[in-house]
């Protein structure tokens, strides 16, 4: 929650990212209160007010899980929401002749997406959606211990320098200080 709410406001892509882990962790524990108060929210190691603050939180996201009917997989509506509005400002700013570094940086990383959206045919995502689970889908794959290729490695170092500079845009445009995102 805490973690959540800052990532929020400085980073949308880590954001999302993070907000998956924990969709992640809550299936793990089976959408389960009393495995999460065990398993998760003690380790947090928080007085009193802050714990109870986690757990509802962690109440909150399992609800809104059970409720949008996203148990076993996909994503809660705040979380797709979010990478809505990351795909929007990608497009104002794919559209914005004065954005030609931030173009620059979505052509380079354009081979890798089009080939990840080919490998998930009938996958009906976003370019930015598309970057975004490539990163996790690498973030898995360490947490597995697996071998990347360098190709891959490059390939989603590109996609995050997109999603970094995607990030700045959507903070300004939260802050008001971008007039042509707002």
């Amino acid at each position: 929650m805490i973690i959540a709410r800052e990532k929020r406001r400085n980073n949308i892509a880590e954001y999302v990212l993070y907000m998956w882990q924990i969709e992640d962790l809550i299936r793990a524990n089976e959408l389960d209160m009393q495995r999460l108060r065990a398993t998760v929210i003690a380790q947090y190691r928080q007085d009193t007010k802050t714990t109870a603050e986690i757990d509802r939180w962690y109440a909150e996201l399992v609800e809104m899980m059970l409720t949008e009917g996203v148990r076993k997989q996909g994503h809660i509506n705040i979380v797709r929401i979010a990478i809505m509005q990351m795909e929007e400002i990608h497009s104002r700013l794919m559209a914005d002749p004065k954005e030609m570094i931030y173009q620059g940086l979505y052509y380079q990383v354009l081979p890798a997406i089009v080939q990840l959206r080919a490998k998930s045919a009938g996958s009906n995502t976003g370019e930015i959606e598309t970057c975004l689970t490539a990163i996790y889908g690498l973030l898995t794959l360490r947490l597995q211990k697996k071998e990347v290729s360098e190709e891959t490695l490059a390939s989603i170092k590109q996609m995050s320098t997109l999603l970094s500079v995607l990030s700045e845009k959507f903070a300004a445009r939260e802050e008001g200080t971008d007039e042509a995102l707002l």
